[in-house]
Formats: structure tokens, sequence, C-alpha cells
């Protein structure tokens, strides 16, 4: 079985270790573990890994978050992949930083990737795991927040914390998203 795992981000400098990318940090945790390598292809950088007899299509799209539906559409038919394979990895605000919640679908909680690609699959009945970047701003300054970067703390949390979401990955891939979300969420 082949599956396409999607972490969400934007390209570029200024977005790396933003909190906004942890996405990409997920899935990049998730190539080193099974020693892949990121290639610049269309519409995103790809990576091919195996989770015992699970083919796993890794995608970090450069497309830029508020258009990531391109780059999951293109890619699902590009390898052939079904809407149960897909895994969006996203941040998450109300989640505390670190934590793990895993969802068969859902609505977009008013973030703008996640829009854009169930406008662009025709559904929002998608898998996604979603890492939480806590929410410790005030008001009005949600942008600013997500665009920033990790304290020393969080990102202590977030080392010890990207394995468990690379072992719930590989759980969704091998076991369906029912067991991984009865073993990883809230972890």
């Amino acid at each position: 079985m082949k599956y396409l795992i999607v972490g969400l981000g934007n390209i570029g400098p200024e977005y790396e270790g933003t909190r906004h990318n942890i996405g990409f940090h997920i899935v990049d945790a998730l190539a080193q573990a099974c020693k892949a390598t990121f290639e610049d292809k269309r519409y995103g950088f790809v990576a091919h890994c195996r989770a015992k007899n699970a083919q796993l299509v890794l995608l970090k799209p450069s497309t830029y978050m508020n258009l990531s539906g391109n780059a999951v559409r293109y890619w699902m038919q590009q390898e052939k992949i079904p809407l149960q394979n897909l895994l969006v990895v996203v941040d998450d605000l109300s989640l505390p930083v670190g934590t793990i919640r895993m969802k068969p679908n859902g609505s977009a909680a008013g973030h703008n990737g996640l829009k854009h690609i169930a406008q662009m699959l025709g559904t929002e009945a998608y898998n996604r795991l979603k890492f939480g970047i806590g929410n410790d701003f005030q008001r009005g300054a949600q942008v600013d927040f997500v665009l920033g970067k990790f304290s020393p703390d969080d990102r202590k949390v977030i080392e010890e914390k990207a394995p468990v979401a690379c072992d719930a990955i590989k759980a969704f891939a091998l076991s369906g998203i029912q067991f991984a979300m009865c073993n990883y969420n809230g972890k």
C-alpha cells in the first residue's frame, strides 16, 4: 500500500523553524529516521521511504501554506494514492505544545492550508495529524505567533515529541487511522 504524508509549511529561510512549519519539521524527522532524501519536484519536495510493507511518499509543498491543496491533489494523482491513504501533518493552535491529535476528517478551523486542501479535494474527509503549537499570544497577535519561532523550552518539547509523531504516522500507514488515534491522541 502507498500513502501520501504531507507536512504543511512555508518555504524559504524566513519561515524555517517557525510554529507554522511544524508539519515540515515532522516530515523531515520521518525522512531522517528512514534515511530518505527530499528531491525538489513539481509543487514540492518529495521523498520516498518504507514503514514495513507500507510505501510512504513524503511531501513538503512548495506552494506556500495557502495553496497547499495544489500540491496535495497533484501528488495524489501522480502517485495514484486514494483519499483514505492521505495524511496531512499540520500545526494546531488549540493544542498544547507537542500534543498530537489525529482525526479522519473535520473542519479547517481557520487554517488556510487545510481550507485549500479541502477546496481542491472537494471534501473535508481526509486524515490529519494535528501537532500542538500552543496559543500563548495576545489578542490580534495570532499571525505573528504562528510565524514566530519556538522558545527554547518549547523546542525541547518538539524534539521529544517529533519521534512520537513519526511513530503515529507509521501506525496510521500500517494499522489505520482508528488504531493511530487510539494509541497516539493526546500524547
